[in-house]
């Protein structure tokens, strides 16, 4: 097997346990590992760290497995992982909720796999060169244990680019989804787009947040931005909202949020969708002095990387600051952010300054995160990337 071995002082992070070993942290090669092949990984004394998953094309090089020597990188390492991992979740699945991550990528000691499980098909994403060299035993895998109606992969993710390997999209096992498949989530019906949604089909991060949201809705106007199928917008019906307005620039989305409306048998004389860009919708109904008691801000993430945070600092910050003028005294802002460089403090900040811009003094009464199928290992805090306030206007 071809060995890595580290610079003097690069090893630190490895022995921690966390999955990244970068380029510029390699001294030597021993052997010329192909892309996705297993290695050793070594520090300047030749002394064992992790097996890992060698590509020479991506900046991660090198992304860490397994770090017991005695248990090497076969067939039944792999199946073991992808079984361990569904386990965690299958209390998950109720007759309320058949919607969940099975698995989440270095948080389930899988680096570069998704699988989300949509009622009865899933649908995958591989980003990394070392589960593309293993696909077949993963999905071999999840047909025993899932033993679902169809596997569908969307690995059309720019993450593939940095691993060297093209787009990949279609059918994997058993019958392809049709255009929309039912799903249910908190005890909500779904129609969702597995094939042409936007990331994996559906957001079910936000199962946890729809729910806690909802409680605060009964009898309120509620402003839905960057709606998406609707997942925000039905909780808050379900809960008891008097109205809601729905906004999104896809007409996909709008598409899929009105059949989900009528799907749950929603009063639609209460509901308005809006196909537009949000920031241009805001600075309309602020010219149109429109006030609601509850605006929901889920945006598509603005900082994809740290190089990006200042600029998408700005951006939340103008965005939260529009939101924030067409609230209520006492209304409430449930803000987002999906961006992994934004932390929570930074956030924080950030709509601080919105509320400092619009005259607007705010109470933080509640964070929010991600839910248990989206789990944060400890040795890769960069894993945490959903976080959410609640803030009331006072």
């Amino acid at each position: 097997m071809n060995k890595i071995i580290l610079h003097k002082g690069k090893e630190k992070a490895a022995w921690q346990l966390h999955p990244w070993i970068f380029s510029g942290a390699i001294k030597n090669i021993d052997g010329t590992p192909a892309r996705g092949a297993i290695v050793k990984v070594f520090n300047s004394d030749r002394e064992f760290i992790a097996y890992g998953v060698y590509n020479a094309h991506s900046r991660v090089a090198v992304r860490l497995l397994e770090w017991n020597q005695q248990h090497p990188i076969d067939e039944v390492w792999w199946r073991n992982r992808v079984r361990r991992a569904v386990e965690l979740r299958t209390h998950l699945l109720t007759d309320q909720n058949n919607t969940v991550r099975l698995i989440f990528a270095e948080a389930d000691f899988l680096p570069g796999l998704i699988v989300d499980k949509y009622g009865d098909f899933l649908s995958v994403q591989i980003h990394s060169s070392g589960v593309e060299a293993v696909k077949a035993i993963i999905i071999d895998e999840l047909v025993q244990l899932i033993q679902p109606k169809g596997i569908y992969e969307r690995s059309d993710l720019n993450a593939r680019q940095h691993e060297g390997l093209p787009d990949a999209n279609g059918l994997m096992y058993g019958d392809t989804p049709s255009e929309f498949v039912d799903v249910i989530e908190n005890g909500i019906r779904y129609q969702i787009n597995i094939i042409e949604g936007q990331k994996s089909g559906f957001y079910c991060d936000q199962r946890d947040n729809r729910s806690l949201t909802a409680q605060y809705v009964k009898g309120k106007r509620v402003l839905d931005c960057f709606c998406y199928s609707g997942g925000f917008t039905l909780n808050a019906f379900k809960a008891g909202a008097s109205s809601v307005v729905s906004v999104d620039s896809s007409a996909l989305a709008i598409e899929t949020l009105n059949k989900n409306i009528a799907l749950n048998d929603f009063d639609a004389a209460m509901f308005t969708a809006i196909q537009s860009d949000v920031n241009k919708y805001l600075r309309q109904l602020g010219e149109e002095g429109e006030k609601f008691d509850v605006i929901i801000l889920d945006p598509p993430k603005y900082a994809p990387t740290r190089s990006a945070l200042d600029k998408a600092a700005r951006a939340y910050k103008d965005l939260n600051r529009r939101a924030l003028l067409l609230l209520e005294s006492g209304g409430l802002l449930a803000t987002f952010s999906c961006s992994g460089a934004m932390d929570i403090d930074t956030f924080k900040q950030v709509v601080a300054w919105a509320a400092l811009d619009a005259g607007r003094e705010i109470q933080f009464i509640r964070q929010f995160s991600q839910p248990e199928d989206h789990p944060v290992r400890a040795s890769f805090p960069e894993g945490e990337y959903l976080k959410g306030l609640l803030a009331r206007v006072v």
